[in-house]
């Protein structure tokens, strides 16, 4: 069986970059695949991959110019887009014709449709690692009328391609599936995680934990406020911040005018397993997710978790009332509630961290990689 990933790069330390490497990595060396990647924008000498990849995972890179359309203002930058467009079809037409795979993926909006652009005998699968409903959401963001023009036209014949041309679209959550329904066929495989667990937390420590980029996806300006109404309860008790992004200094402006001592934010660390581990209850607020990864990383560990019922993710992942709190969008009043319902009752702390172990099983990586065979060895086009 021979597959082919189609991604513009594995240099970006993200969830879908670090989901497909382990993904490559598992389909070589435990169904013995031949698995190619092909890189279209990233100059390998200049970017490195950010995850591992096994010696039996080879990679292809393009080395298209992207970026360079940004150095030009409209309507040239429209020119040099389709002729960079254009090429990167060319030589990723001919790239995977000589390959002739069995299977052809294209993950997430920048391939997707430019898979179902290339003529050949594989099947088709995109996988749709961002919400549909928020796919090129901000194209009307800090943009000028003939680039917004531009955008919702795009927009518009990118879903029509995808949904024309490839076999499945395979969604992470049932949520974001229900948002295909014009596509020949929708698929639900959720993530998996390999961080391996250390030590089961306890929940007998006074931290909550939350994880993510300081980016408004993430709604941490929302647990902030959230914060402050737990910790005028619970002054003893101590939220710390993993990550690191463009909001970092607003966040910590909030904390500071809302005179919160009691908050930490903290650069990402690749030794995540302590913070866990030593935390007693797991706080998700974004405003939306592809899936919400460190939910289930949190669950492995042993955390209960308080969400925001968010498109999409954690309505698929926590159980809510068995192994944490599943919370109505933007509720502060609500989060809060729960977070205190949490810290003040230590035996259902500690039973629902125990439920969330055996919950997270379902999300093994032998498990959803057994869908993914089933799926791939199920569509492939036999040989013409």
């Amino acid at each position: 069986m021979k597959v082919v990933y189609v991604i513009d790069s594995l240099a970006s330390k993200g969830g879908a970059e670090r989901i497909l490497s382990d993904k490559m990595n598992y389909m070589t060396t435990h169904y013995g695949y031949e698995v190619f990647v092909i890189t279209c924008y990233q100059d390998q000498q200049k970017m490195h991959n950010a995850y591992f990849l096994e010696d039996s995972v080879k990679q292809i890179n393009l080395n298209i110019p992207y970026y360079s359309q940004y150095n030009y203002g409209y309507p040239k930058r429209l020119w040099i887009k389709w002729s960079l467009y254009r090429r990167l079809i060319c030589e990723l037409t001919v790239t995977i014709q000589d390959l002739d795979p069995d299977v052809l993926i294209g993950l997430g909006y920048f391939m997707a449709d430019v898979v179902c652009a290339v003529k050949c005998r594989a099947a088709k699968i995109v996988e749709s690692h961002e919400a549909r409903i928020f796919t090129m959401s901000d194209c009307g963001l800090n943009r000028s009328f003939l680039s917004r023009a531009y955008m919702k036209f795009y927009r518009k014949q990118y879903f029509r391609r995808v949904e024309s041309h490839a076999d499945v679209v395979v969604t992470l959550t049932t949520g974001d599936a229900k948002e295909w329904y014009r596509a020949k066929r929708v698929e639900v495989i959720p993530n998996f995680t390999v961080l391996p667990v250390v030590k089961l937390s306890t929940c007998e420590n006074k931290q909550v934990l939350a994880v993510g980029r300081l980016e408004w996806q993430k709604g941490f300006d929302c647990l902030i406020e959230v914060w402050a109404i737990v910790s005028r309860k619970h002054p003893d008790w101590q939220l710390t911040i993993l990550g690191s992004g463009t909001h970092e200094e607003s966040l910590k402006q909030q904390i500071c005018s809302l005179k919160l001592n009691n908050i930490a934010i903290r650069p990402f660390t690749p030794a995540i397993n302590k913070y866990y581990s030593e935390s007693s209850v797991f706080a998700l607020s974004s405003r939306f997710e592809g899936f919400g990864l460190v939910l289930l990383e949190a669950m492995q560990n042993g955390l209960p978790c308080v969400a925001f019922d968010c498109p999409y993710g954690p309505g698929d992942i926590v159980a809510d009332n068995r192994t944490g709190y599943v919370v109505h969008n933007g509720d502060i009043e609500l989060f809060a509630d729960r977070l205190c319902r949490l810290i003040e009752d230590d035996r259902l702390r500690k039973s629902f961290g125990n439920a969330s172990v055996d919950r997270a099983k379902a999300y093994a990586v032998d498990v959803v990689m057994s869908k993914w065979k089933s799926l791939i060895e199920g569509i492939s086009h036999p040989l013409a």
